[in-house]
């Protein structure tokens, strides 16, 4: 489900739903480890004064972020008012099952 903040832009609110859809297909892919999911739900339950600021150089997070916008990347704001970031996150916890991850 869609979660914008209500100041983004329009194109702050596609780079959510390309990250959002990338994140949702990462995570059901039956090659991607199953610890590897739950480091990204942890990520996203995370509040962002854990994070103090910090940039993540996560390769599936990267990766969408870059192929979302057209942008090299290297790494992306851990911050949930980044919509890179919480797009990914967002569609990785709702892509797994409540039961699956204890969430």
């Amino acid at each position: 489900m869609a979660s914008y903040d209500d100041d983004w832009t329009d194109s702050q609110r596609g780079l959510y739903d390309e990250c959002y859809r990338a994140g949702g297909e990462w995570a059901e892919d039956p090659d991607t480890p199953s610890d590897d999911v739950q480091h990204v739900i942890n990520l996203a339950e995370a509040d962002d004064d854990a994070f103090t600021d910090a940039e993540i150089d996560y390769p599936p997070l990267v990766d969408a972020v870059t192929q979302a916008s057209g942008v090299n990347v290297t790494s992306v704001p851990a911050r949930h008012d980044d919509p890179g970031f919480r797009g990914f996150v967002d569609g990785v916890r709702d892509a797994v099952n409540d039961d699956v991850f204890g969430l």
